[in-house]
């Protein structure tokens, strides 16, 4: 009886023990370690993707598209679904589902090779990614920017194969509609999806907008309908109105590109502006490429040459130097000048670029003429620091502003310049300037004096459609009016000196440049410059063209390669813009004067 008692109680005891260890571990997972499962129960059913935002587009003045996106997605892999071939975790899996599951990976791979391309080997380390920790991956990253109809094909060949893991979340794909035209200006987006030049690169971050986040919880057969979910929308980017119009742009860059080609030139850049508002309408760059192409594009054609070269303007310069001498009140349209056959300086000797002896010019004459002796003994007049203070005032020797990456600043002189610089950048040597910025300093001296930055981004709105800022174009008066209507009158010389100059139905003025070109190679001049500048109409000016040929082989005189292009480009630009045909005649230019 004492024996029996004796394990009845040890038995109760141990009863007793073991209900108490089950009660301990019940509050143990219950209540103590209940929070750490549920989280790492969580986790395991969370899933969380990144929502890309439509990258913003890109319009000219009149809303033709330039740059936008294209509907697209990104195509990503589950290796840990795809190793079990979409059976869940918890579920045992017969002998006939195991045998398909071990023959996912290869089949999945195939069919990815069969519609992106490349060999299924290549994919088989996406189907098949691990962790640090070596367990199977539950995302990889198989193909950005792949078009939605072929996605399509893929999940219906997965559905076909009943095979089960590849998934795919909205991705854009950059797209150039118009080709070539302003591609120099838009730029680029490369194969991360980032601005690689161009307004795509400057405008990067406001274009991308900003990404959104998805989260929900999920089991292997897809989103479970009550589980917790997160949105964070994506913001789409910042869609842009440019100035350029398109049709503008794509004659003005044929027009170049006929002149490049029939001179031999190494590149060419040509500008259209808006006189009255600093307005950039065209900005052309030849050679150029297309952005929706760069595989086959040079790294000459991905230059603007009209913001990144920094070249010597040539005589073009000598509209700046008669805007400083004219608001100065040193020289008139009909100031005499004698103009000798040559004149010394600085130990050299400076002679026009067509022979003569001794002449007798007016201020007009010597800009009709485009004398280099004249403009210099002119320029003598005014002392250094007076002269270079007017230079930087139209804008030399800095960037515009006008928001394109690259631009350059060109240079300009100081005040304690030898005298022989200050004779050298009277007629545009001795200094470097890009093709905006002189653009837009004669825009200013004849738009009655008042420079305007040059912009080439008319407006913006963001994602939610609301207005965004944008630089604006800055204005200052840089000559007086009547020095204005001084400049355009010795301008205006230049074109009714040669009736073939002058563009059907309308008074326009110009000014021709053919400077030599700095050769880095040898610190030498080797080639040429040619240039013009025209604008419409001269009673009121509007318009203005400005054409740029570097090192061209067949012909060199800015006369005579680059004054026909802007001619051309100026007869088409005048009417489009509603520019009224001019209605009086040219006044008597007196270019010469009897001693």
């Amino acid at each position: 009886m004492a024996s029996q008692r004796g394990r009845l109680t040890m038995g109760l005891v141990l009863i007793l023990l073991a209900m108490t260890a089950l009660a301990g571990r019940a509050l143990q997972l219950q209540a103590i370690e209940a929070p750490a499962y549920a989280s790492s129960a969580a986790s395991k059913i969370q899933r969380a993707y990144t929502l890309h935002p439509d990258r913003g587009q890109i319009v000219d003045r009149n809303g033709t598209v330039l740059a936008a996106s294209e509907p697209a997605v990104l195509i990503f892999a589950d290796p840990l679904m795809i190793s079990r071939n979409g059976i869940d975790e918890r579920v045992s899996m017969g002998p006939l589902e195991t045998q398909k599951a071990a023959a996912a990976p290869k089949a999945i791979a195939k069919i990815l090779a069969k519609h992106l391309g490349g060999r299924p080997e290549d994919y088989r380390q996406m189907v098949t990614k691990t962790e640090s920790d070596g367990s199977l991956a539950r995302y990889a990253l198989v193909r950005r920017h792949v078009p939605s109809y072929t996605y399509d094909l893929i999940k219906k060949d997965l559905a076909a194969g009943k095979w089960y893991g590849i998934s795919a979340t909205q991705d854009a794909v950059r797209s150039y509609p118009s080709g070539t035209v302003a591609s120099n200006v838009i730029g680029f987006v490369n194969s991360e999806g980032q601005g690689g030049a161009g307004l795509e690169y400057a405008l990067n971050k406001q274009l991308a907008g900003t990404e959104g986040k998805e989260s929900y919880e999920a089991s292997t057969y897809g989103r479970i309908p009550l589980g917790r979910a997160t949105l964070a929308p994506a913001v789409n980017g910042t869609y842009y109105t440019l100035t350029l119009d398109a049709t503008m742009q794509l004659t003005t860059q044929k027009a170049l590109a006929s002149a490049v080609a029939s001179t031999g030139a190494e590149s060419g850049e040509a500008i259209v502006m808006n006189v009255k508002t600093g307005e950039v309408l065209a900005m052309a760059s030849m050679p150029t490429y297309d952005s929706s192409n760069l595989s086959a594009a040079t790294s000459n054609e991905m230059v603007n040459h009209a913001i990144q070269d920094s070249y010597e303007p040539g005589s073009v310069q000598k509209v700046l130097t008669m805007a400083a001498l004219t608001d100065q009140g040193l020289v008139t349209p009909d100031s005499r000048v004698d103009v000798p056959a040559s004149i010394s300086s600085g130990g050299g000797t400076i002679k026009d670029a067509f022979s003569h002896g001794s002449l007798a010019l007016t201020a007009r004459g010597v800009i009709a003429y485009s004398s280099n002796i004249g403009t210099t003994l002119l320029t003598r007049k005014m002392d250094k620091a007076t002269f270079i203070k007017y230079l930087k005032s139209f804008g030399l020797g800095a960037t515009t502003g006008i928001g394109l990456p690259g631009e350059a600043k060109g240079s300009v002189p100081t005040a304690s310049m030898p005298d022989f610089t200050r004779d050298q950048i009277s007629f545009g040597q001795g200094l470097s300037v890009t093709a905006i910025q002189e653009a837009a300093a004669v825009a200013g001296i004849v738009n009655g004096g008042v420079y305007h930055s040059p912009t080439i981004i008319k407006s913006a709105r963001n994602g939610q459609g609301e207005a965004v800022k944008v630089p604006v174009s800055t204005s200052r008066r840089v000559i007086s009016a009547k020095a204005s209507a001084e400049v355009r009158n010795m301008m205006e010389a230049v074109v009714t000196l040669e009736p073939s100059r002058a563009v059907a139905g309308y008074r326009t003025i110009g000014k021709t440049g053919t400077a030599q070109r700095i050769d880095p190679s040898c610190h030498c001049y080797r080639g040429y410059t040619a240039s013009y500048v025209g604008i419409g109409p001269a009673e009121n000016p509007s318009i203005l063209t400005y054409v740029v040929l570097n090192n061209p082989v067949k012909g060199h005189e800015g006369s005579g390669v680059a004054l026909p292009v802007a001619q051309q480009i100026l007869s088409v630009a005048l009417p489009r813009y509603g520019v009224e045909p001019s209605t009086s005649k040219p006044p008597k230019a007196v270019l010469e004067y009897q001693p």
